[in-house]
């Protein structure tokens, strides 16, 4: 074998290992990918002492990038973000190349070089930058979009790159000729392939998917895959332009969606191994010997880049906040400069010395971007005095459009989750009050007369102007577990007796949120698997009242505050003059008489009062026995009548 088991075994565990503690971290795993190779490479520990047969195989990563890549090239979506993909995109990519090859030329070095690292050095992390905004819930937010559009944009110019790179090593005249043969090899190819390959793509794929056989789909997108990367490859181009086409054929087809989810595996796994084997190429001892070298390409990673791409934004309309905020995103290096650098080495155009500098700058300049984001809010608020204003603005109309509600829910996103919530509150005549970071949608929503503004609800100072403290209850309507933990925190620092209910995708969260103090966390898995289950058991012939009861079941096993609600499936609550019992939160301050008693001592039930839960710092919510000692802060959920309940509340806190 070329590479040794043992080896394979030894990168597998570390890859394995460092990955887990980098999502422990929430850091992207591409940086541990990129510790993995610096660890045990040959010029670190030494475990695989050379990286030449890893390479071969990673050089696929890079395929299937480039693949889907190909499978997101949409003209629909790039004629909308026209003005930012091929505006702000284009004037970011070319500045940041000129700037590059004017400093390269200072240097003394040729200008060939600088338009290769240039290249190199004007493409930001499609998967970092990406990831970090979906975390911070900011990709419908002004500098969001103009980072996605920017992205856009670096990724196509990746393609003229690769065309370009591999010729420019050529003596005059014959540079012309091979960048003309270039040219006109990929029109050919162009030509041939979209032409003839969108006649029989679709065909082709649709013969495939008939035989009902998710092994041989497989095999034929693998095929059409790498066969497309051979032909271009034989044609002199990149294996990479050639994925990169097929990716774009297939996206015309119906297939896309199910080509991306099977191609995922592959890439993922080798772009990890290519990643693994950049790291396993840095030389330390040249760094040593050129660390001048590795700050200077940091600084224009780092400071450079932001000022760059902060100055383009504001040139393009931004406000001074959102273009500081952009080029924040944007400032390190990417994938995609791998590649570059990777190929221009291969061409020998690059020195190594040069090319170690340069790959240690862009890792360097990775490694700290997630923790430069983190507080990207407190800079832009000392570089930026008009996003004082702004904020102080936008907390404002808040705190206006808010002032009015009393005792309201506060909905933390309006997306449809959201918007279904709010209108079975107005039929209850409960008041809300909704947050959401995606502008069109407040716009429109507020057209309409919904409570709805901007704002951020991961935001201490958002969450108060949206009225906190006089809110009855907080609903996060999206799935996006780091942004609610966020909100969990904020609430239980201000108003811990405030119930919080989460949505969740599914159940793996749950015990986190739990944890971090949630009344209750919706599973939208489990009442879809609810309500397949219900109709299932209805047409199989199984008697209404039956099902009823199963679902019902199942839900009080699963929801605390829900057992016990359930009275029987022929009452009418709409209809019923009956008082009936609901839930009250209640706030055990130091001053409270139930301090230091035990549950039994208090004698609820006699007011026909059920301890639902006792929520407690750092604790999961529990339901206690009559031996539960109160202690100050607790939150107790009952469940009873209003008069009832308005006399456990003052037996609770003042003692009659």
């Amino acid at each position: 074998m070329s590479i040794q088991l043992s080896s394979l075994l030894l990168l597998l565990a570390a890859a394995v290992l460092t990955v887990v503690l980098c999502r422990r971290l929430k850091l992207p795993a591409m940086l541990g990918y990129l510790v993995v190779g610096l660890l045990i490479g040959p010029h670190s520990l030494g475990f695989i002492t050379s990286s030449d047969e890893a390479t071969h195989l990673a050089e696929f990563g890079v395929v299937f990038l480039m693949f889907t890549l190909g499978l997101e090239f949409n003209l629909a979506r790039l004629n909308a973000m026209r003005r930012i993909v091929f505006g702000l995109g284009a004037m970011q990519v070319l500045t940041m190349v000129g700037v590059v090859m004017a400093i390269c030329l200072i240097a003394g070095l040729d200008w060939k070089v600088g338009l290769a690292l240039g290249g190199a050095l004007s493409m930001s992390s499609t998967a970092m930058a990406s990831k970090l905004l979906a975390d911070r819930n900011e990709l419908h937010a002004p500098h969001g979009q103009n980072a996605i559009g920017i992205l856009l944009f670096q990724d196509l110019a990746v393609v003229p790159f690769l065309i370009m790179i591999p010729v420019l090593n050529f003596p005059g005249n014959e540079l012309l000729m091979a960048l003309g043969l270039a040219a006109l090899k990929i029109i050919v190819v162009l030509l041939v392939l979209l032409y003839f390959g969108q006649k029989l793509m679709r065909p082709w794929f649709n013969m495939v998917a008939k035989q009902h056989s998710s092994e041989l789909f497989m095999l034929n997108l693998l095929l059409v895959t790498l066969g497309i990367a051979w032909i271009t490859e034989l044609a002199g181009l990149s294996l990479a332009l050639g994925a990169f086409l097929a990716g774009m054929l297939i996206a015309e087809t119906d297939f896309r969606y199910q080509v991306e989810d099977d191609v995922r595996p592959f890439r993922d796994l080798l772009l990890g191994l290519f990643f693994v084997t950049v790291g396993m190429n840095l030389d330390y001892s040249v760094l040593l010997e050129q660390w001048w070298r590795v700050l200077l390409v940091l600084a224009l990673l780092g400071p450079g880049k932001i000022l760059l791409i902060a100055a383009l934004s504001k040139l393009f309309g931004s406000t001074p906040g959102s273009s500081w905020r952009t080029g924040f995103t944007l400032g390190q290096g990417g994938e995609f400069a791998f590649v570059i650098l990777a190929l221009a080495s291969k061409s020998q155009l690059l020195p190594d010395s040069l090319l170690q500098t340069t790959i240690a700058g862009i890792v360097l300049s990775m490694l700290i971007t997630p923790f430069l984001i983190q507080h990207s809010d407190k800079i832009v608020l000392r570089l930026a005095r008009s996003e004082w204003m702004n904020l102080a603005a936008n907390l404002h109309q808040i705190a206006v459009r808010s002032m009015q509600s009393q005792g309201h829910v506060i909905l933390c996103g309006y997306g449809r989750s959201g918007q279904s919530l709010a209108r079975i509150l107005s039929q209850e005549n409960i008041g809300f009050f909704a947050l959401d970071l995606d502008p069109d949608m407040v716009r429109e929503a507020s057209a309409a007369g919904d409570s709805v503004v901007y704002g951020d609800a991961a935001k201490r100072e958002v969450l108060m102007a949206a009225g906190l403290m006089r809110a009855s209850a907080i609903v996060v309507t999206y799935a996006e577990t780091h942004s609610a933990m966020q909100i969990l925190e904020v609430v239980h620092s201000i108003r811990p007796d405030l119930p919080v209910i989460i949505r969740t995708q599914d159940d793996s969260d749950i015990d986190q949120l739990k944890d971090a103090g949630a009344t209750e966390v919706v599973a939208e898995i489990m009442e879809g698997s609810l309500m397949l289950a219900s109709h299932t058991l209805m047409l199989l012939g199984v008697p209404l009242n039956k099902v009823v009861y199963r679902v019902r079941e199942v839900r009080e096993a699963r929801y605390q505050l829900l057992r016990g609600f359930y009275r029987g499936v022929s009452e009418d609550a709409e209809d019923s003059d009956r008082p009936q019992p609901r839930l009250h939160t209640i706030y055990l301050s130091n001053e409270a008489a139930a301090i230091g008693k035990h549950m039994g001592e208090l004698q609820l039930d006699k007011l026909h009062i059920e301890i639902r839960s006792v929520r407690r710092r750092n604790m999961r919510p529990i339901q206690p026995d009559a031996s539960f000692e109160l202690q100050a802060g607790d939150i107790l959920v009952l469940l009873g009548e209003s008069d009832n309940l308005a006399a456990a509340e003052m037996r609770l806190l003042q003692g009659n």
